[in-house]
């Protein structure tokens, strides 16, 4: 018999069996989870977003440091919080959970390798409002250890949600990365420069995946702590950071709709977008490298999952950078559209690039109409001159970060400087302000913060004007070599203006209406 005629003879398209066997886990799938390529700002993002299918409307991302050592990362919400049973459901390795068809959950397993992935330890203490406080703790030990999970301490647990009144007032959850893997490797006296450059990327990560909630009123803020002081040492409000956020588009009658059919799934909607050339503004500039940025949008329930690329349609170019389209994936996507386990990225088959190339607007308009126009609005912008801007060191800690992100918008920054940031300390009565050019800091003295403050305790985002005007005297100030006496005279006469209009201003709250 020949080997053709065996293969069809033996053929079958069901594999039949003879029985079956439980296989669980080995301890060694602790590397497995532990080795899930997380981004440290996608593993935070996946976090947020359990807390956004639970319900929650405020949600904190806390840095714990202890003077110059970062020891924690928790991430807090009001949401509607776990009991016991739910929070061993949560921790269990490898369970699934159910999710609604708007949840932005998918797998069930983003609590556990996002964490793990960045953590030894992970900690999920909740409450709803009819159970009292539990917590739960997984570490890489004890998943090698039998999948082992502690159960935290229920003194511990009240301890620790009392801290957080404030946000879980009734219910709410707190998640606890310990030995974060990054944080020791921070050197002695680099935590500050650390924690700087990683809450900026977090905001631009969160601000962009999560656009369409916190435009919808999400509030999410990033804060650091000091658990030696308990003092509150930065906090920032993270604002939605829209892809398609232009005030004027780069062609006119552009947003388009594309609509198109694709096999197993039905109607696709393609929403295709032309930015305007050489656009400052932070939802093109503040991204990422422009060139990664162009080609589709995609959204999964209004969360971000992919932004930019084309997907197989074509290749990344220069002239296409204005090309940004938003899709909203079908809530049944079928086989064309399947969806990573980081939910930072999206396959598709070949239906989605054929779809996509039969797409029309409502003009008939093919969707290479699209790409043509995008490729003339840039070569258009291209052949544009452009209003020579100044450039200046960045605003950093301190600055309010709408103000971060006006200064970047509007200003070229230099390369290779350490942001500048502001802060109140104490100085002689006869200063306003004061320099610290070595460590690029503008010091105000905090005598007077009481008055830029109306009388509130001000916190570290403090009296934006104020300090924006400071930052936009001073900034020039900074990254000399050497440093003129004309400009210690100027800082000295500033002073005694800014002294005489700081007590002009207590006199006219002291003085009597006339």
């Amino acid at each position: 018999m020949s080997s053709s005629e065996s293969l069809r003879d033996s053929w079958q398209y069901d594999v039949p069996v003879s029985g079956s066997m439980h296989l669980p886990p080995d301890a060694g799938y602790a590397k497995a989870l532990t080795n899930q390529g997380y981004g440290f700002e996608a593993a935070v993002a996946d976090l947020v977003d359990n807390s956004i299918d639970a319900g929650a409307d405020s949600v904190v991302v806390h840095f714990l440091r202890d003077s110059d050592r970062i020891v924690s990362l928790l991430v807090l919400d009001n949401g509607c919080g776990m009991d016991a049973a739910g929070l061993d459901h949560a921790m269990t390795v490898g369970r699934r959970r159910r999710y609604d068809g708007q949840a932005l959950g998918m797998y069930g397993t983003g609590l556990k390798a996002a964490s793990l992935s960045h953590a030894r330890s992970l900690t999920v203490i909740s409450r709803t409002k009819r159970s009292a406080p539990a917590g739960r703790k997984l570490t890489v030990e004890g998943i090698e250890d039998g999948f082992r999970c502690d159960a935290v301490d229920p003194d511990f647990a009240q301890q620790q949600i009392d801290v957080y009144d404030g946000l879980i007032e009734w219910q709410g959850t707190i998640v606890r990365w310990d030995r974060v893997r990054s944080f020791e490797t921070v050197a002695p006296g680099q935590s500050e420069h650390y924690l700087s450059k990683a809450i900026t990327r977090l905001e631009t990560h969160l601000g962009l995946y999560l656009h369409r909630f916190l435009a919808r009123g999400l509030k999410l803020d990033i804060a650091v702590w000091d658990v030696s002081t308990g003092e509150e040492t930065d906090h920032i409000g993270v604002d939605a950071l829209d892809p398609f956020g232009y005030k004027v588009p780069g062609k006119p009658g552009y947003p388009k709709k594309f609509l198109t059919s694709m096999e197993g799934v039905g109607d696709v909607a393609l929403e295709a977008h032309v930015w305007p050339a050489k656009s400052n503004l932070a939802g093109f500039r503040q991204i990422g490298a422009v060139h990664e940025r162009q080609g589709f949008y995609f959204y999964r329930n209004d969360r971000l999952v992919q932004a930019g690329g084309w997907n197989d349609l074509r290749t990344s170019e220069g002239h296409m950078v204005l090309a940004r389209i938003a899709v909203d994936l079908p809530d049944q996507p079928g086989e064309v559209f399947s969806l990573t386990v980081k939910k930072d990225g999206v396959h598709v088959t070949p239906a989605f690039t054929a779809g996509v190339e039969r797409a029309t607007d409502g003009g008939g308009n093919s969707f290479r109409v699209f790409l043509a126009d995008a490729e003339a609005a840039y070569r258009e912008g291209a052949s544009r001159s452009v209003v020579e801007r100044p450039s200046v060191i960045a605003p950093g800690k301190g600055f309010d970060p709408k103000v971060k992100r006006a200064v970047r918008e509007e200003l070229l920054l230099k390369a290779g400087e350490d942001p500048i940031r502001i802060e109140w300390v104490s100085l002689p009565d006869g200063r306003f302000f004061d320099l610290d050019r070595d460590d690029y800091a503008i010091l105000i003295n905090k005598n007077f913060r009481d008055d830029f403050n109306d009388g509130r305790r001000g916190g570290s985002n403090d009296a934006p004007v104020t300090k924006t005007l400071l930052y936009l005297l001073l900034q020039d100030c900074f990254g000399l070599g050497r440093w003129e006496k004309k400009r210690a005279d100027r800082i000295d006469y500033w002073n005694s203006i800014l002294l005489a209009a700081v007590n002009a201003q207590r006199d006219r709250r002291t003085r009597p209406d006339s």
